[in-house]
């Protein structure tokens, strides 16, 4: 049987599948379900400096190859989820997870880095300037690369641990933006998060989501998310955590082919909560499929053919 082992700065993962922040909550509904240390890790809900209701309902509109959402960062704020989400968490994960953290100002990011680099459990923190769904936040940060990194800037200043930044799918040069973050002193990069969409009632003439639009995520953007790792990882030289449509094992080996050191699993999990343990057991006969004997080996195959 090959090694699924993937190391991502200095931290090595039993494997690269990772649920996505916003799709797994702090993990203890899944965890109910199975034994979720079969994954590599997961980022845990996206959390903010202070508690957010999220956006007003509906938040989620079906599409036929994915869903779009608009749900807001809805959490209990980062000192709630210090005191309470990662002590709990211990009881059902017992490996480090990564920190998924938005923000509205460069401080609030800050800030917010700051408390959870002081967190034994937390491996990564992962700078979400990619945000959709929130007005004079997230995305407006992640769609310039002097934005982007400032951001990178201000979260290395405070922290010890690896930052990777989340990249929006929703700019014209995503190179550039990736390059800045690297240049800013980012440790890796995840791309991508969702693109924009939306959908509008024929009955009511109106929006579905009471936002207007939302995040687009599903089968139908991994094309996107696979040109992009593969346009970034030709950029800069550090890792990158690729994500969007990942829904197969399949798909975990074609993202890593692309440039990705790891791959996170979004929209699957909300449609089947066992998708992410199914494609760990998968993993090994893909790879013995494609005569892969060690999964560090193939990153960025696809550059090298």
């Amino acid at each position: 049987m090959g090694s699924t082992r993937v190391t991502l700065s200095g931290w090595e993962l039993d494997n690269p599948i990772i649920p996505a922040s916003g799709t797994f909550g702090f993990g203890k509904e899944f965890a109910e379900l199975y034994d979720i240390n079969c994954l590599g890790t997961f980022s845990f809900k996206g959390t903010t400096r202070d508690e957010r209701f999220g956006n007003p309902t509906p938040r989620i509109a079906e599409c036929p190859a994915g869903m779009i959402n608009s749900v807001g960062l809805q959490n209990p704020g980062v000192d709630h989820v210090i005191a309470h989400e990662l002590p709990e968490m211990k009881k059902y994960f017992h490996k480090k997870v990564i920190a998924n953290v938005s923000g509205f100002s460069i401080e609030d990011y800050a800030y917010t880095c700051e408390k959870l680099d002081k967190e034994d459990q937390v491996g990564i923190l992962e700078v979400n300037v990619s945000c959709p769904n929130v007005h004079h936040g997230g995305m407006s940060f992640g769609t310039s690369p002097a934005s982007a990194a400032e951001v990178t800037k201000a979260v290395k200043a405070v922290t010890t641990k690896p930052v990777y930044i989340k990249l929006s799918p929703n700019v014209t040069d995503i190179v550039s933006i990736a390059k800045a973050c690297e240049d800013a002193g980012a440790d890796g990069i995840s791309l991508i998060n969702t693109m924009m969409g939306m959908r509008i009632d024929l009955k009511t003439k109106k929006p579905v989501i009471a936002n207007k639009m939302g995040g687009y995520s599903g089968k139908g953007i991994f094309p996107v998310a696979v040109r992009m790792v593969y346009q970034v990882y030709e950029a800069v030289n550090i890792p990158i955590i690729g994500m969007g449509g990942v829904s197969t094992a399949e798909d975990v080996i074609e993202l890593m082919l692309a440039g990705a050191t790891a791959v996170q699993v979004g929209a699957a999990n909300l449609i089947d909560p066992y998708a992410c343990r199914d494609m760990v057991a998968d993993l090994p006969r893909v790879m013995e499929k494609y005569g892969i004997h060690n999964l560090t080996d193939i990153i960025g195959g696809a550059h090298h053919g």
